[in-house]
């Protein structure tokens, strides 16, 4: 068995190439400004550090496993270049704080990176129910056919359910938000440095307030991992209501065929692959969230090796979710719906039971007794084949004398838009939520 390189984690934590030496140059300026190392020393290292990053980015760098980590392969990298001085970077620092801000900065950045797609997505699904604002379509419960509501209102809700997601990733940037360089390997350093200077330089607002919490905490990481979960939980939603509204049993919508494949037997088929990955890889972040959880539970302080196993969790949840958000916003756009069979659905007379039921209320029946009225005129209607909608006015009478010609006035489209109060399904509100969210996403993510 090879163990040599068991502790290896360049494979995966190179990708923190940018955040290094952005914190390693933002380092030696303090060191230089202290006086801790002279100013000729500091361009030295700075000039050479520049030289590893376009390297890095030209990929002509030399990456080296036996090296271990990003750290020791850009230090190595740097002492080719610059000679002795180089061992002048390292004065005053871990690889314990030195990984912590690199983590903190990348997490800071990929966190507004995420906001961006979300909002990306929300554009798509405001635009898919602005278009469509007046198709109606049948609201359910317990995958019932419950009430009648508009197309338009159903997608915003989706928009609602991403807000929140964007909230919980520029909180999760917020958390992020603090330097921990100057801790040491765990109980700060012996020279005279200016942690609140490296902090500006870098881009934090604030400095670490005790320096073993700092070389050991990865909360941060958590909130990432379970912002991104939640996240992919919620596309899991609408990706499934994409797959159901697909089928032929209720041919809502059609995909675009680049979101679908054939079978490999049946010609006749069209799968909505794509909603289904994005469906299946929440269980990935969700894996994600509670591997980290895990990996932290009853964890010592401070540093342990443990930590290293953070970086593949963090990158595959980032991955997962930013590749989700991109083709299920490709897939809204491409979606087509298929309104006759929508307004068909949306005239079941049986999602007016409600309706029909509150009508006898403002006529003057108690709630409870009108329901149970309209309990009884459903199970009356389907025991003998008729619909509300063939319902005569002696047949509605038979059951409630406060039954008039205005019965009849009880439509999908009066239900829908005698639901004008605020969060409500009506014409109005929707369009009042879509103005809302229009604003919301003019606004710059800061």
């Amino acid at each position: 068995m090879d163990t040599e390189n068991y502790t290896s984690s360049i494979a995966f934590d190179k990708r923190l190439y940018k955040q290094d030496i952005a914190g390693s140059i933002a380092h030696v300026k303090m060191l230089a400004k202290q006086k801790i190392i002279s100013s000729k020393e500091a361009n030295q290292i700075i000039k050479g550090l520049n030289t590893i990053k376009q390297e890095i980015e030209s990929n002509s760098f030399d990456w080296q496993e036996n090296l271990e980590d990003i750290h020791m392969n850009i230090e190595n990298r740097l002492f080719e270049i610059v000679g002795k001085v180089a061992g002048k970077l390292h004065t005053g620092r871990s690889r314990n704080d030195q990984v912590s801000t690199d983590m903190r900065l990348f997490v800071k950045e990929q966190s507004i990176n995420i906001v961006s797609s979300i909002k990306k997505l929300q554009i798509s699904l405001v635009k898919l129910a602005e278009n469509n604002i007046d198709i109606e379509l049948p609201g359910y419960t317990h995958l019932q056919r419950a009430q009648p509501i508009l197309f338009s209102h159903h997608m915003m809700a989706y928009f609602e359910m991403f807000s929140r997601d964007v909230e919980r990733f520029l909180q999760t940037k917020s958390r992020a938000d603090v330097c921990t360089l100057g801790s040491g390997a765990l109980a700060g350093t012996t020279y005279n440095i200016d942690r609140e200077f490296v902090a500006k330089e870098l881009g934090f607002s604030k400095i670490s307030l005790n320096s073993m919490d700092a070389v050991s905490d990865r909360d941060f990481i958590i909130d990432f991992c379970s912002s991104a979960a939640t996240c992919m939980v919620h596309i899991s939603r609408l990706s499934e209501e994409i797959i159901i509204w697909t089928s032929k049993e209720f041919d809502f919508l059609k995909l675009n065929k680049k979101h679908t494949t054939g079978s490999s037997m049946m010609p006749q088929k069209q799968n909505p692959d794509y909603a289904e990955l994005s469906r299946g890889r929440s269980a990935r972040t969700i894996g994600n969230l509670m591997s980290i959880l895990t990996l932290l539970k009853g964890l010592p302080l401070t540093y342990n090796r443990d930590l290293q196993e953070d970086k593949e969790r963090l990158f595959d949840s980032l991955d997962t979710l930013s590749s989700t958000l991109n083709v299920i916003d490709e897939m809204v756009n491409g979606m087509k719906l298929n309104k006759k069979t929508i307004q068909k659905a949306s005239e079941d007379p049986e999602l007016l039971a409600t309706d029909i039921a509150d009508y006898l209320v403002k006529k003057g029946s108690p709630f409870r007794e009108a329901y149970k009225t309209v309990v009884e005129i459903v199970k009356y209607s389907n025991k003998n084949d008729l619909t509300l909608k063939e319902f005569s006015l002696k047949d509605y009478q038979n059951f409630s004398k406060l039954f008039d010609q205005d019965i009849f006035k009880i439509t999908a489209n009066s239900s829908i838009q005698s639901r004008d109060v605020p969060g409500g399904t009506s014409t109005k509100q929707v369009s009042n939520s879509i103005k809302k969210a229009k604003i919301i996403l003019e606004k710059n993510v800061e």
